[in-house]
């Protein structure tokens, strides 16, 4: 899935190793308000699982994700 999204803030957490992407995610989001997408670039591996089942545990919306120069772009929206 690869949608260019508009984004509300972004949050840069490459060079850090999992769990800290989400973590900061998890942190980041709680001031965010809903509707509002966050971009989130992490460059560790895991992420690319860790972050879509961080988005169905807490019902964020993962709206599209793309890989580009060995970094992971997720855009999620804050749903609640």
């Amino acid at each position: 899935m690869v949608i260019i999204m508009e984004k509300n803030d972004t949050l840069d957490a490459k060079g850090l190793m999992c769990p800290m992407p989400i973590v900061k995610l998890a942190k980041k989001m709680k001031e965010m308000k809903v509707g509002e997408v966050l971009e989130l670039i992490a460059d560790d591996v895991g992420s690319k699982e860790d972050v879509p089942a961080w988005c169905k545990r807490t019902g964020n919306e993962l709206v599209g994700q793309k890989e580009e120069g060995g970094a992971f772009y997720f855009y999620i929206k804050k749903v609640q």
